[in-house]
């Protein structure tokens, strides 16, 4: 079957000690934190706006998404730039780690029974060096 992918990559973040992925084609690029500009009238899903050279993106802190207890000091977090469907968002984490490639037969579906932290938003699980990584549904984030 040629065109079919058999491995996917993921870029690899830590949310505490919950580990997540994303597909590392949905990820622009990923920064420091930077100051926000407050947004009037915002939802409670976004903590403002940052300016990326030139262009306004939203940020949304994904503890808070999460329903996860947000940290004192968010000075070593960092901003993954993502590309939803029509616009970029800034997700904002505890910290990026590493890149890893999955067969894509190795991916398994989510826990339905399972309950907690975002379970809502995962497309599926992972294992990569006995660390089981939770692969977030990016376009159901907002």
């Amino acid at each position: 079957m040629e065109g079919t992918a058999t491995h996917i990559q993921l870029a690899c973040f830590s949310l505490g000690d919950k580990l997540f992925a994303v597909d590392i084609m949905r990820i622009r690029e990923i920064l420091v934190p930077q100051s926000l500009s407050a947004l009037p009238c915002a939802s409670d899903l976004l903590e403002g706006v940052i300016n990326l050279r030139g262009s306004v993106i939203p940020v949304m802190n994904m503890r808070k998404r999460l329903g996860m207890p947000l940290l004192d000091d968010a000075l070593t977090s960092k901003l993954l730039i993502i590309s939803l469907v029509r616009q970029l968002l800034a997700l904002v984490v505890d910290d990026v780690m590493e890149v890893i490639s999955v067969p894509v037969g190795d991916i398994k579906p989510p826990i339905h029974m399972a309950s907690g932290v975002g379970m809502e938003y995962i497309l599926g699980v992972c294992l990569s060096n006995n660390r089981v990584f939770m692969i977030l549904d990016i376009d159901s984030l907002l």
